[in-house]
């Protein structure tokens, strides 16, 4: 890098294609953990559904550890917004085509779109009230 060139800065990186990021500081932050408990019609079949699928290495729903940041449906897709609890979960594959094929497996959803998002990231701050008794009865003190 010549003496006049200026020094490459955090803008300057090239985002991943895969992932869609958001500032920690806008309104999705504000919104965690989300629950879904405003949802109507579709919105709330998908999070009723999402609700089921559990955590592989915890008997604990992904909605109550606060990985689904978001869901909406528009002309019968589905987009859910997730994270996971670190970039190198080793069950990222697998969790993330349960959530496509749970969402699209909804009546009425034709398709789903996921959105895997790593910001704000995940905290224990995010799991529900409802997540922490499980964790707790799991044997998991937060």
């Amino acid at each position: 890098m010549s003496s006049n060139s200026p020094e490459p800065t955090e803008t300057d990186a090239t985002p991943c294609a895969y992932t869609e990021y958001r500032s920690a500081d806008g309104d999705v932050a504000a919104e965690l953990p989300a629950t879904g408990a405003d949802a109507t019609g579709l919105e709330s079949d998908v999070w009723d559904a999402l609700y089921e699928i559990e955590d592989p290495e915890m008997p604990i729903s992904i909605v109550d550890l606060g990985l689904i940041y978001g869901v909406s449906v528009a002309e019968g897709v589905a987009t859910v917004d997730m994270t996971l609890t670190y970039s190198g979960c080793p069950a990222r594959e697998m969790l993330t085509e349960e959530v496509e094929e749970t969402a699209a497996a909804v009546e009425g959803v034709d398709d789903a779109d996921l959105r895997l998002v790593w910001n704000p990231p995940w905290t224990v701050d995010l799991v529900t009230e409802q997540g922490k008794e499980d964790l707790r009865e799991f044997g998991l003190s937060i």
